[in-house]
């Protein structure tokens, strides 16, 4: 086959899988509440069940809702029929998947199910299948044909079960009053979660890592503590410890340019006055933006005195994955 046979085919499958999944929005409707409200009264957890194709886009439904504030998990139904159902308690609320409403493995597990007082939410393309009449609440995630040419393989179905399964996600997710903050405690090792909640005082240099000189240092050997501390950068304080001023590599170069004496100077002649910090608590998504407004590579973190507790530069933001 050559290009453009391929490019129809696939266009295709796109604009029925389209078609399919905008027809959804029409069955967002009673049905839709209830299962909505079934799931946020759920004091257990949400077990979703699916054979095949459906059993995959359950196990992403599953993770989609465990990550947005409903918990969640996924179980293989014939699993369950030996020994798997002990996962399941009268807390839970069971979602089954099966786009026949007729699964073997599904039917067998629903009498124990039932008998247990479980609800039971079913996303089905018959709702008036077995599985349909059974449930608490029947979804009907029916299309009209896959895309598959042969009208077997399951495409379409499985695309719009998917999309239903997000629509319960986020409106739960909405309603549970779920935040940036939420999401990210469920992602402490994502990039979001980084962002979210790396705060300065968890990556900051500190204790003997601290570049540090008296205003009264020379500039000699302010150049060796920036040298042997590998910041890039000296804090500069008074008598109380607090910061008065900071020296930087770009600093050196300005004063190698006007010609200073490196050999006579002292680090209060050339050194930067009244320069920017922040503070331990501040979230360090939040000093990436203030880096990049003052154009600085590196500032120093103090306390309410203006006593220096650290150190951070552009590179500590870069390791921890904050920028």
């Amino acid at each position: 086959m050559t290009n453009p046979p391929f490019q129809e085919l696939g266009r295709n499958v796109i604009a029925l899988e389209a078609e399919a999944v905008a027809a959804l929005a029409d069955r967002i409707d009673d049905s839709f509440v209830h299962a909505c409200e079934t799931l946020l009264g759920c004091r257990g957890r949400v077990v979703v069940v699916g054979m095949g194709k459906s059993g995959h886009i359950g196990g992403k439904i599953a993770a989609t809702l465990a990550s947005t504030g409903t918990p969640a998990f996924f179980v293989h139904p014939g699993e369950a029929s030996h020994g798997d159902l002990g996962m399941i308690t009268p807390d839970d609320v069971v979602l089954a998947i099966s786009n026949s409403g007729a699964t073997a493995e599904i039917l067998t597990i629903l009498p124990i199910i039932k008998r247990m007082g479980v609800k039971l939410i079913s996303m089905t393309g018959n709702v008036n299948s077995e599985l349909g009449q059974q449930s608490d609440v029947a979804l009907d995630v029916g299309v009209e044909k896959e895309a598959c040419p042969l009208n077997l393989a399951p495409t379409a179905s499985t695309t719009v079960t998917l999309a239903m399964g997000d629509a319960l996600a986020v409106a739960l997710l909405k309603s549970r009053g779920f935040t940036e903050e939420d999401f990210a405690r469920s992602h402490p090792g994502g990039r979001l979660g980084r962002r979210l909640l790396l705060y300065v005082k968890d990556i900051m240099h500190s204790g003997e890592h601290l570049p540090l000189v008296h205003e009264d240092t020379s500039l000699r050997e302010a150049l060796l503590m920036m040298s042997g501390k590998g910041l890039g950068m000296t804090a500069v304080v008074n008598a109380d410890q607090q910061l008065v001023g900071i020296y930087t590599d770009g600093d050196l170069r300005r004063t190698l340019e006007q010609g200073v004496d490196v050999y006579a100077a002292s680090i209060r002649d050339v050194m930067t006055a009244d320069p920017v910090t922040t503070h331990g608590n501040r979230l360090a998504a939040e000093v990436v933006q203030l880096m990049r407004d003052k154009k600085i590579n590196g500032l120093f973190v103090v306390d309410d005195n203006n006593r220096v507790l650290g150190a951070l530069n552009m590179q500590d933001l870069l390791r921890e994955g904050v920028v």
